[in-house]
C-alpha cells in the first residue's frame, strides 16, 4: 500500500509541477523516482512511449508558478487574419474586459477581475510592461511579436509580486526556429488602415535567431452621428467625423536562443518599438492637435537548465519608456523617460517523492527622468523592489490532491508587503478537477504616484499601498476535444488609489475605502474535429463600493459591466475557412453615483479565409468587424468606429513555424 501511494505520488507531482495535463501534448515531468520495495524486489515498469511532442514550460509560466491558479492561455494562431490588434484577442478571455478608447492605436486598458488597471501586471515574457502609472495599455503591445497570451486571473502577489491585484496577463513572444523559415503578413482596411509584418527564424552562427519587424498607421477618421443639444430629446442628431484620432507604430523583436552543454539554455530577448497617436479628447471638447508620442526598449537574459535535480533560471532585464505629450493644453505637456531594471534567480526541486520546492529572489529600481519631482530634500527619490518568495507543492491522498502554500516577502521603496497564498487541486471522478485558491496581494503605489507630477496629475507621499483579499473555487472538466469550466471568486480591495479633483484644476490621489467583487466564470472549448472549433466565455461581476461617503455606498464601481459574453465559432477545410464571433457586454456607470450610464453592447465579427500550399503558403482572409454596424461609445462618451473592412495576405517559405506546440485547451 505505501509503495503504490509513493509510486502514484511520485507520478502526480510530476504531472503537476508541470500545470494541469494537456490533452494531445506530453507534459514535462520531473526525474522519475522508482523506490524500492521491501526485500530488495525489483518491480518492472513497462515503458509508454508518447508520440506527442515534448514541451518543456520554462519557471516562470504562468501554469508553473502557480498550478492551482485561474489560467487561460490564448494562441494567437487560433485567430489568423482575424484579429487586429492585441486587445481584440484579450477581450476574449474570460474575466477580462478592455477599456477602448477609440480604435486601432489609440489606449485600451485592461481589468482582471473588476482590478484597477493599475492592479493588473502586463509582462512580455516576464518582464513588466506596465507603463508611467501603472497602467496595463494593451495598444502598446503589438499583435505581431505575441505566440500566446497567459492570463491568471486572482491575486498574483505571491508568485509576480506588487501590482498583481486582479490578476497577470504575460505576453509570450514568438520562439526562435531551428529550421530556416520567412514569412510575412500584410493588411488594408477601413479609415486607411495599414498593417504588416515581415520575420526571418532559423539557425545563425550556433544559436536559433528570429527577427520580427512590424509595422502599422490608421486614419481612424470615421464619422457619427452627434447630438448637439444633449437637453432637448428628440432633436436632429448631426453627422461628424472623428478627428485626430489616428495612430501610427513600429518596432521589431530579436531573440536568440543557444543550447549549452549540460542540457543549460541561454535566451536573449531584445524589443524595440517607436508610437504616435493623436488625442481625440471627447465628443463635445475635442482636441484638435493633442499628441502622445512613446517609446521603448526592453531586454532580458536568461539562462535556465537543471543541476543535480533541482530546476533553476537567472534572468536579467531592462526597460525603458519614454513618453512625450504636445499641442494639447500647456498644463499637459510633458516628457519624461522611465527606466526599471531587475534580476531573478528561480529554482524548484522534487523532494521525497511527494512534495517539491519552489524558491525566487528578485531585486529592481526604476527611475523617471525629465519631470518635476517631490522630493522633500530636492533630490531624486530612488525607488528600489527586492522580494523573496517560496512555494511547497504537497501530493496527497494517494496522488489525488496537490494543496501548494506559498509566501512572498517584498520590499518596495519604503513599504514592507506580505502575499500569502494556498492553492489546491483535487482529482474527481469523471475527469472532473477541483480547484481552490485563497490569498492576499498588493500593489505599492508607484514611483509617479508618489513622487512625480505629469501634467495635470499631482503626486500624494502619504498614499498607502492597496490591498486585495481573494478566493476563488472553479471546477474543470477536460477531454481530448473539450474543455469546460465553471467558478466563482471573490475579492476584497482595499486602500483603493484614485484621482480626485485637487484645486486649481489639477488631480491627486488618495487612498479610498474598500471595494468588494463577486462574479462568475465559465468557459468552453470543443473541438470535435481538426476542421471545427467553438470558444464560450461569460462573466458575471457585481461589485459594490464599501465604507465610503454615504452617497456612493454600496454603488456598482464605475466601468465595470456586469456581463460580459464572447463566443466563437469556426469551421471549414483548409482552402475555405469561415468564422463567427459574438462579443457582448451590458451596461456599465460612469460615475460613482449610478447616474450616468454607458449603454451595452454586442458586436458581431464574421470572416473567411483560404490557405494553399506548404512552402510556399499562401493565406488570404477577409474580415468584417461589427458586421451590423452598432453604435457605440468609448469611456470619454465618444464613438467607437462602426463597420469596418479588412484584407489580410499572407506568405510563409519554409520550415514549419516555430510556435510552441501547446494544447489550445489550456486554460485552468
Amino acid at each position: 500500500m505505501g509503495q503504490s501511494f509513493l509510486a502514484t505520488a511520485a507520478v502526480g507531482l510530476a504531472l503537476s509541477l508541470s500545470g494541469v495535463v494537456r490533452a494531445q501534448s506530453a507534459p514535462e515531468a520531473d526525474a522519475p523516482i522508482s523506490p524500492e520495495p521491501e526485500g530488495g524486489e525489483v518491480i518492472s515498469v513497462p515503458t509508454v512511449e508518447v508520440s506527442a511532442p515534448r514541451v518543456v514550460e520554462p519557471l516562470d509560466s504562468a501554469s508553473q508558478r502557480d498550478p492551482s491558479g485561474a489560467l487561460t492561455v490564448i494562441q494567437t494562431s487560433d485567430y489568423g487574419g482575424a484579429a487586429k490588434d492585441a486587445a481584440e484577442v484579450l477581450s476574449t478571455s474570460t474575466g477580462v474586459q478592455v477599456q477602448d478608447s477609440g480604435g486601432y492605436g489609440q489606449s485600451k486598458n485592461v481589468v482582471v477581475r473588476g482590478a484597477a488597471p493599475t492592479g493588473v501586471a502586463l509582462l512580455l515574457d516576464g518582464v513588466p510592461l506596465n507603463g508611467a502609472g501603472g497602467i496595463a495599455d494593451l495598444s502598446r503591445v503589438p499583435l505581431a511579436l505575441v505566440e500566446r497570451f497567459e492570463v491568471l486571473r486572482g491575486g498574483a502577489g505571491t508568485r509576480y509580486g506588487s501590482g498583481g491585484l486582479g490578476g497577470v496577463v504575460n505576453v509570450i513572444t514568438h520562439r526562435p526556429g531551428s529550421e530556416a523559415r520567412v514569412a510575412g503578413e500584410a493588411t488594408y482596411g477601413s479609415w486607411g488602415t495599414r498593417l504588416g509584418w515581415l520575420s526571418a527564424t532559423g539557425p545563425l552562427a550556433g544559436v536559433e535567431a528570429l527577427l520580427l519587424l512590424h509595422g502599422g498607421q490608421s486614419e481612424g477618421d470615421f464619422s457619427f452621428l452627434f447630438d448637439p443639444s444633449p437637453a432637448f430629446p428628440g432633436d436632429a442628431l448631426v453627422e461628424r467625423r472623428r478627428t485626430n484620432n489616428d495612430a501610427r507604430g513600429a518596432g521589431g523583436l530579436l531573440r536568440l536562443r543557444h543550447e549549452l552543454s549540460g542540457g543549460f539554455e541561454v535566451d536573449l530577448l531584445g524589443e524595440l518599438s517607436a508610437d504616435d497617436r493623436g488625442l481625440a479628447g471627447t465628443a463635445t471638447n475635442p482636441l484638435p492637435d493633442a499628441r502622445q508620442s512613446t517609446g521603448r526598449l526592453a531586454t532580458s537574459l536568461r539562462l535556465s537548465g537543471e543541476l543535480e535535480g533541482a530546476r533553476g533560471s537567472a534572468r536579467a532585464w531592462f526597460r525603458g519608456d519614454r513618453i512625450a505629450l504636445s499641442n494639447g493644453p500647456p498644463s499637459e505637456q510633458a516628457s519624461q523617460v522611465q527606466r526599471v531594471g531587475g534580476a531573478e534567480l528561480e529554482a524548484r526541486k522534487l523532494l521525497a517523492g511527494w512534495h517539491g520546492v519552489s524558491a525566487a529572489l528578485t531585486v529592481s529600481a526604476e527611475d523617471v527622468t525629465g519631470v518635476e519631482d517631490n522630493a522633500a530634500d530636492g533630490a531624486r527619490p530612488g525607488w528600489v523592489r527586492a522580494s523573496a518568495m517560496v512555494m511547497d507543492e504537497m501530493v496527497l491522498a494517494g496522488g489525488l490532491l496537490l494543496v501548494a502554500p506559498s509566501l512572498r516577502v517584498e520590499r518596495a521603496g519604503s513599504y514592507t508587503l506580505l502575499s500569502p497564498k494556498v492553492g489546491a487541486t483535487l482529482e474527481l471522478p469523471g475527469g472532473l478537477e477541483l480547484r481552490a485558491n485563497v490569498g492576499q496581494a498588493h500593489r505599492a503605489p508607484s514611483f509617479l504616484e508618489l513622487y512625480v507630477r505629469q501634467g495635470v496629475l499631482l503626486p500624494n507621499p502619504a498614499l498607502r499601498p492597496e490591498r486585495a483579499l481573494y478566493a476563488d473555487m472553479a471546477v474543470v472538466h477536460r477531454t481530448e476535444h473539450s474543455l469546460a469550466s465553471v467558478g466563482g471568486f471573490y475579492s476584497l480591495y482595499e486602500d483603493l488609489i484614485l484621482y480626485e479633483l485637487y484645486p486649481p484644476f489639477a488631480a491627486k490621489p488618495y487612498n479610498f475605502a474598500a471595494a468588494s467583487v463577486t462574479g462568475l466564470e465559465a468557459e468552453g472549448e470543443w473541438r470535435p474535429y481538426p476542421w471545427l472549433a467553438g470558444t464560450l466565455g461569460y462573466t458575471l461581476l457585481v461589485s459594490r463600493n464599501l465604507r465610503d461617503d454615504p452617497r456612493y455606498y454600496r454603488k456598482e464601481l464605475p466601468y465595470r459591466p456586469r456581463h460580459k459574453l464572447n463566443a466563437r465559432v469556426s469551421g471549414g477545410p483548409r482552402w475555405l475557412t469561415g468564422r463567427v464571433e459574438v462579443a457582448a457586454q451590458s451596461a456599465q456607470f460612469t460615475n460613482r453615483t449610478e447616474e450616468a450610464v454607458l449603454p451595452g453592447r454586442t458586436f458581431v465579427h464574421a470572416g473567411l479565409s483560404s490557405s494553399w500550399g506548404r512552402s510556399p503558403e499562401l493565406t488570404v482572409s477577409v474580415e468584417l468587424k461589427n458586421v451590423f454596424d452598432v453604435h457605440a461609445e468609448d469611456l470619454d462618451g465618444y464613438p467607437l468606429p462602426g463597420r469596418s473592412a479588412y484584407a489580410t495576405l499572407a506568405v510563409a517559405f519554409g520550415g514549419p513555424s516555430p510556435t510552441n506546440t501547446q494544447q489550445r485547451m489550456d486554460s485552468r
